[in-house]
């Protein structure tokens, strides 16, 4: 892999169970590089999501990603990979009887933090981060869907990972937190995080146009690879 690439895909063909849903998949992405995830429902983009964080086997060709082999990643290792990438769902995820902080503390305990004032000053960090510093002390369901949307970003990125998978991000917010959101996600990309929304919201995609992977047709097109997007 190059020196600054963070994901590397040759070849790759991509099942689901014994089905083939995606298959000479080729595409690089690099540190730092913000990219779309675009596709029809059933075109393969959740698959070959799971493929990457190793939720599925790799079955047929080459992939690196964060820094380990697809091809011959063991069981064991799999929680490491893991613990390199943050990811934010279309529907939160958050624990509703448990304050914002107290969210986060779940997911840094989880992932083998020890020291509380360390983890305290993380928590403070990561939602400075995304706008809800004075946020840490509310329930759930005393914020908006944006608010909870960018709580599961700062849960996300509790323990500096190097690559952000956002499936749907905006799908159940309006146009206008919407674009926050996307632009929150962008200037994560800018500090050295690369990211990859799946996305249907054209709207968000119109708005804060970057590099698109196109699943379709039982591949997946790069506009980086193209003349003309």
């Amino acid at each position: 892999m190059a020196a600054d690439s963070i994901i590397q895909l040759e070849n790759v063909s991509i099942f689901q169970k014994h089905n083939m849903v995606l298959t000479d998949v080729n595409f690089n992405i690099n540190k730092g590089e913000f990219v779309y995830l675009l596709g029809k429902t059933g075109s393969g983009k959740s698959s070959l999501m799971k493929t990457l964080y190793a939720d599925i086997p790799l079955m047929k060709g080459d992939a690196h990603f964060a820094g380990y082999d697809l091809n011959t990643i063991k069981r064991k290792e799999i929680p490491f990979l893991r613990r390199k990438i943050g990811i934010v769902f279309q529907d939160f995820q958050l624990l509703y009887d448990r304050t914002v902080a107290e969210n986060l503390f779940f997911v840094m305990e989880a992932t083998q933090w020890k020291v509380k004032k360390e983890m305290l000053n993380r928590a403070t960090e990561v939602l400075d981060k995304v706008g809800l510093a004075t946020k840490s002390h509310k329930m759930p369901h005393e914020l908006s869907g944006g608010e909870q949307q960018r709580v599961s970003i700062a849960r996300a990125l509790l323990n500096n990972p190097e690559v952000i998978l956002a499936d749907e991000p905006t799908g159940n917010l309006d146009p206008e937190t919407s674009e926050g959101i996307i632009a929150l996600l962008m200037e994560i990309s800018k500090n050295g995080a690369a990211v990859i929304i799946a996305t249907h919201d054209m709207h968000v995609v119109n708005s804060f146009p970057s590099r698109i992977l196109r699943c379709e047709n039982g591949g997946v097109v790069d506009s980086a690879a193209l003349t003309f997007v």
